[in-house]
């Protein structure tokens, strides 16, 4: 990732040195998201590296998925800027996929699994959706990745939790994005799928993806995560995990809902 620094001159004469992350796949600059009268998030800044995979991580109602869905647009912001490797929100959309929580979608809506990764292809198939051989090895390609390649007739509704998961993911991969974003990917599977999950997503890694999970299972950050925000309602502390993810911060993220021997459990520097 290309950090340019910039100084900045004000009035009376002061420099101000600002460090702008001019490409970075995901950088938020003062979100604010309120339900009636009590934010949801309050002025948090955020910049989520390239080629890496960033955590959000915080306490329940500490606004993790709010905040990926306000950077995404699906809920509106009070205040703040989304950036998309430098761009606004509007002109990246097609460089971006998005894994929602399996419990915001209806999984009795009669459709196949092959046809809900097609939906990956919607911008290439454009409104008629004809389906051309390439793009049905596209999609087979795709089940393949998340190990869906023989429930690719099945109904949706007929698959486990953690199967419903893979087929959505495989949806996202068929969109080709460069920016990932996925809420709670490991919540409620089993553990051959979130092994299946992590596979991929570190592979993506690999090919010089970007992508940013919410996520709640602390004992695997160090294990999973390159990068973590640690959020409640505002940002606590955001880096690299192996200087970010330790007691010190998690105390301030959960205060005390957080035992200290919890902490001790996970093995982490106090600071």
């Amino acid at each position: 990732m290309t950090m340019q620094s910039v100084e900045l001159a004000s009035e009376a004469g002061q420099v101000i040195r600002s460090d702008l992350a001019a490409d970075a796949p995901l950088a938020l600059r003062g979100m604010t998201v309120s339900y009636g009268q009590k934010p949801a998030v309050f002025s948090v800044d955020a910049t989520f590296p390239s080629a890496a995979m960033s955590a959000i991580v915080g306490p329940n109602g500490a606004g993790k998925s709010t905040l990926l869905k306000a950077a995404l647009g699906i809920v509106p912001r009070l205040s703040g800027q989304v950036t998309v490797f430098g761009a606004p929100l509007a002109e990246m959309r097609r460089r971006i996929a998005y894994v929602p929580q399996r419990a915001s979608v209806d999984w009795d809506f009669p459709t196949r699994v092959r046809d809900v990764v097609a939906m990956g292809l919607y911008r290439e198939l454009g409104l008629l959706g004809l389906m051309r051989p390439r793009h049905r090895a596209q999609v087979q390609v795709c089940l393949e990745r998340v190990g869906m390649a023989d429930f690719a007739d099945r109904q949706i509704g007929q698959l486990s939790g953690g199967q419903q998961q893979r087929v959505f993911l495989a949806r996202a991969l068929a969109q080709g994005a460069d920016l990932y974003l996925l809420d709670e990917p490991f919540a409620g599977v089993d553990a051959a799928t979130e092994k299946a999950i992590i596979d991929v997503l570190k592979a993506l890694k690999a090919e010089g993806r970007a992508v940013v999970c919410v996520h709640h299972d602390l004992a695997t950050v160090a294990e999973y995560f390159d990068h973590v925000l640690l959020i409640n309602v505002r940002k606590v502390a955001e880096g690299p995990v192996a200087r970010v993810f330790n007691g010190a911060n998690l105390q301030a993220t959960y205060g005390g809902r957080l035992a200290t021997a919890h902490i001790d459990q996970l093995k982490l520097p106090v600071a």
